[in-house]
């Protein structure tokens, strides 16, 4: 019978050992590794532990390990973006370059249906300027649902997606729009005015949110919010269309949801939210 090799004494875990392998590390990495992008040319631990608001006691351990493996380079007192970085930089675009948006907003669709338990749309401003496009749809699996297909237009001054894609373009552009926009009745609402509009657009453009109920037709309520790619830009609206029956009581839950996806799939597009946005 074989004797056992030798057995490797078991280091004892030290403080700095729990602080990198925790969570929290994780995420200050990133941040680091944000803050460094952005800046102009290298940054000191200090001015680091000012911009992520954590102590230089938990970023040294963390500035070391990432300096260590030539991700960060550190120079007179200051830290920048190593050759380790470029290069996860570059494997990191490749990957990006194999993965469609498409795909990504598919299944942040698809997660937004699932928690809403709503039909969800992806909507776009088609080149006319003046309606929206649903490019892709995924049903509710309720009986009772709002039912549309991938391709369908839709007027903005009416719709949720729509009067999103209109704030969002600008002021200028909204302008433009009122300016040319004649009223018309499209439910048992009356018709919105060029004025409200104008007041409606200012608010969707505040809230980056767009709420309507029985506005495009009765018995519909649309939420939308805004997708955005890795330059701030927004590419589509993300839409819950529910029974306006099934809505009522839960317009904040639904302007939540559809805000939190909203923003989950802009990660994956590579959009980073300002610090406290």
């Amino acid at each position: 019978m074989p004797f056992p090799g030798p057995v490797e004494p078991v280091r004892a875990m030290t403080a700095d050992d729990r602080r990198l392998n925790s969570p929290q590390s994780v995420t200050r990495v990133i941040r680091i590794l944000e803050a460094l992008c952005a800046a102009d040319g290298p940054v000191g631990l200090a001015d680091l532990s000012r911009l992520l608001d954590t102590p230089k006691s938990s970023l040294a351990a963390l500035l070391r390990g990432l300096t260590d493996s030539d991700v960060l380079l550190f120079a007179d007192g200051s830290y920048r973006l190593g050759p380790g970085a470029f290069g996860l930089g570059s494997a990191l675009m490749e990957a990006r370059r194999r993965i469609q948006s498409s795909d990504l907003v598919r299944e942040g669709m698809r997660r937004l249906a699932d928690r809403s338990g709503e039909t969800v749309l992806f909507g776009v401003r088609d080149e006319d300027g003046q309606t929206m496009t649903y490019v892709d749809a995924v049903e509710s699996r309720n009986v009772i649902r709002f039912a549309v297909s991938a391709g369908d237009r839709r007027p903005l001054y009416c719709t949720a997606g729509g009067r999103l894609l209109l704030a969002v373009a600008g002021a200028a552009d909204a302008a433009r729009y009122i300016d040319h926009y004649q009223p018309r009745q499209v439910s048992s609402r009356p018709a919105v005015t060029p004025r409200r509009l104008a007041a409606i657009v200012e608010e969707v453009r505040a809230a980056d949110l767009a709420q309507t109920v029985d506005e495009m037709e009765d018995g519909v309520t649309g939420t939308a919010a805004p997708i955005r790619d890795a330059g701030g830009a927004v590419i589509g609206a993300l839409i819950i269309a529910a029974p306006s029956s099934r809505s009522q009581d839960r317009l904040m839950e639904l302007a939540t949801l559809a805000r939190e996806e909203a923003r989950a799939i802009s990660r994956t597009l590579g959009h980073r939210a300002a610090q406290g946005g």
